[in-house]
């Protein structure tokens, strides 16, 4: 959307909040700053030993400017406030003159000798070196979801000084095996600067994940390595442009996880105060009486429904997106920046739209997680077109079918489920997404940074959370789990291979479905958190991955590749748009079922719990890519099966070329033939 056409559903979105933050012009350094509710607002430059006091000029549109030739980078600076604290809506702004706040827009932070925090005006001066974005379609797009630190803080191939760094990121090591592995676009949890909540202070733990975010333009410090830090904000930001572009040049993509929902300064009961609620209580969220709405659980809710918060939001990701070269931006409680006014979410919401058609964010990807904890806050399929969305349906289902429908089995003799449900997920989701969207607005995963591993969701029944000090009660108990015999470590083979066999068969289901898929780090090589499925505190060993690989982890990581590659070489497995029954639909997929006697899929069994093997012929819609065709063949029992090979028109032979079960002979084979399936397992064949 360009910015006429933005100025046409919200003028105050435009030109009125231009340029906001320290500017550098014709004229010298500027900053402006937007605040309706403040009667005088100071800048205070630090000009050691003494500070530089600049009063802010207020103009119509309640934005406030000041110039200083001191505003150079490198240089210190903040804010202070006052006015009257109790707006004519009953919004509470705590004004106090002594207290320094945060420029909303500062790229740069440093931390003062007591603890608080500073804006630093940087040098933004990087050579690209002539690399681009790889601007990767969505339909070749395979995620890994990462957390910087997490990632290679155990990674003996990085150097010591570089563990658990954006510079240890991008090292030839950790980008040589994301490119092994076939991901093509590297997902990070928050790296917008952020900090501990007081509550995790008090109980002397940090918050890792980092979802309390203090600055929406400043790369988190903590995650740059010693060097960097020493040479102050400028370094840290050089570092980061510099992983984005190892990282490109290697054909990967960096999206990043982005909480504009929320902020670092919690609830007005006690929270703390350095920025926005500082400059203007109405940056949040609050009812008609003035009392805050949190539909976040964080204690705040950024209110997008404004011009000022919606700018926010659109000027940190035009920054992101251009200046420091980003790929996508998964949006934490995205269901929070689609609520109006009054609150209630929208699929047209104007913001919501303004990300999707701004002319400074063409190409970009956007994800949403599609959900909050507010009132309606569960959105799943409801977001617009040009919107993809983490899809936790596809995430429950493969999980029951893979795990606690083979773990009811085990007690009641039948699984509970049929197959219709699952059917659906693995072919695109239709059910939950519009024909217009497709199958790519869909994101499937398995597992994510919250939650159990893919080696603790087939290892444990229950959360083991004492660590985090709450007396196990944070953390879903929906796990969908099963430890298929016995809870967490054990050195019994048949329970070992169970749970091999379940990681298999959930990573295949990941990797051959219609969709986008992402993978969570460490996931390929058997990642553990022993039983703790909320490791938001665990700065550590918890948390980390584990690079040391035992013959099953090496097999796991094998398999992972395989499918990958797979997936990349049967443009089947990855329609981009959902086909129309008596039609043919370009870039869609051709798909006919079968039942394991090799005869068409009765309309009713679908939903049959006896009936646990479904053969899916998927043949591609050439547009861009040759004409291609498989057969997946999927039991979800632990009871055996004799598969007929289904014989299809145009279809001579079947390939095998991957299987999660026991291995068989490789050799094509004629529809008809029949081979027999013991236990749980996907197997893809190449139909010729």
């Amino acid at each position: 959307m360009s910015d006429v056409d933005l100025q046409s559903e919200a003028p105050a979105l435009v030109d009125p909040l231009r340029d906001l933050g320290v500017q550098h012009g014709p004229d010298g350094p500027t900053l402006r700053i937007w605040s309706s509710a403040a009667t005088s607002i100071d800048l205070v430059i630090d000009d050691a030993p003494s500070e530089r006091v600049v009063p802010l000029m207020r103009d119509a549109h309640d934005v406030w400017t000041g110039s200083d030739p001191r505003l150079v980078p490198g240089r210190r600076y903040w804010l202070r406030a006052d006015g009257e604290p109790l707006s004519d809506e009953g919004v509470v702004t705590p004004f106090d003159a002594n207290v320094d706040l945060l420029d909303p827009y500062a790229r740069g932070l440093a931390r003062t000798g007591s603890g608080g925090w500073r804006g630093v005006v940087i040098d933004d001066s990087f050579d690209w070196g002539g690399v681009g974005k790889p601007h990767t379609p969505l339909d070749h797009t395979v995620v890994y979801e990462a957390h910087v630190r997490g990632l290679t803080r155990l990674a003996p191939n990085v150097p010591d000084d570089l563990r658990g760094t954006y510079a240890g990121l991008a090292h030839d090591s950790t980008i040589a095996h994301l490119k092994h592995l076939g991901i093509t676009a590297i997902q990070l949890l928050p790296v917008h600067q952020h900090v501990d909540e007081q509550r995790l202070v008090a109980q002397g733990l940090e918050n890792y994940w980092g979802y309390n975010t203090l600055s929406y333009f400043a790369p988190h410090a903590g995650y740059a390595s010693r060097d960097a830090q020493l040479g102050g904000p400028s370094a840290i930001l050089r570092e980061f442009k510099g992983m984005v572009r190892l990282l490109h040049a290697a054909g990967i993509e960096v999206w990043l996880d982005v909480v504009y929902n929320h902020t670092a300064e919690e609830g007005e009961d006690g929270g703390p105060v350095t920025s926005l609620r500082g400059l203007d209580g109405s940056y949040y969220r609050h009812d008609d009486l003035g009392h805050p709405i949190d539909v976040t659980g964080c204690g705040n809710t950024v209110d997008t429904s404004t011009p000022a918060g919606a700018r926010l939001v659109l000027d940190s990701l035009r920054y992101w997106a251009n200046d420091v070269q980003i790929d996508g931006f998964r949006f934490d409680l995205a269901a929070t920046l689609g609520r109006g006014p009054d609150a209630v979410f929208s699929q047209d919401d104007p913001l919501l739209a303004a990300i999707r058609d701004d002319d400074a964010l063409t190409g970009v990807k956007l994800i949403a997680e599609p959900w909050d904890v507010g009132l309606g806050g569960w959105q799943t399929g409801n977001f617009p077109a040009g919107w993809s969305e983490w899809n936790d349906r596809f995430r429950n289902r493969a999980r029951d079918f893979w795990l606690r429908d083979i773990a009811d089995a085990r007690v009641g003799g039948t699984a509970p489920n049929g197959l219709g449900s699952f059917a659906s997920k693995f072919s695109g989701s239709s059910n939950i997404y519009t024909r217009e969207r497709g199958p790519l607005a869909g994101v499937n995963f398995v597992t994510a940074h919250d939650g159990f591993t893919l080696a603790d969701l087939v290892s444990y029944d229950a959360k083991h959370n004492l660590r985090n000090g709450e007396d196990n009660r944070d953390g879903t108990d929906d796990n969908r789990s099963f430890n298929h015999g016995a809870e967490g470590p054990t050195d019994n083979p048949w329970i070992l291979d169970a749970r091999q066999r379940a990681s298999r068969n959930l990573l295949a289901t990941l990797f051959l479905s219609a969709g986008v898929p992402m993978l969570t780090a460490g996931d390929e090589i058997g990642r553990t958190q022993r039983g703790n499925n909320n490791g938001y505190c665990s700065d550590d060993e918890t948390s980390w991955v584990d690079w040391q690989l035992d013959d099953e982890k090496a097999a796991l990581l094998a398999d992972a590749k395989a499918l990958i590659r797979h997936r990349r070489q049967n443009p089947a497995l990855r329609p981009s748009r959902f086909g129309a029954e008596g039609t043919v639909t370009l870039s869609a997929t051709d798909m006919s079922w079968y039942a394991a006697d090799g005869a068409p899929m009765p309309d009713d069994a679908w939903n049959d719990p006896h009936r646990r093997t479904l053969l899916y012929l998927a043949a591609s819609t050439p547009e861009i890519e040759e004409f291609n065709r498989v057969l997946v063949v999927v039991h979800g029992s632990e009871s055996g099966v004799t598969v007929t090979l289904p014989d299809h028109e145009g279809v001579t032979a079947y390939e095998p070329l991957w299987t999660s079960g026991d291995a068989f002979e490789v050799a094509p084979r004629a529809p008809g033939d029949q081979y027999d399936v013991l236990g749980p397992t996907v197997t893809l064949w190449k139909a010729s």
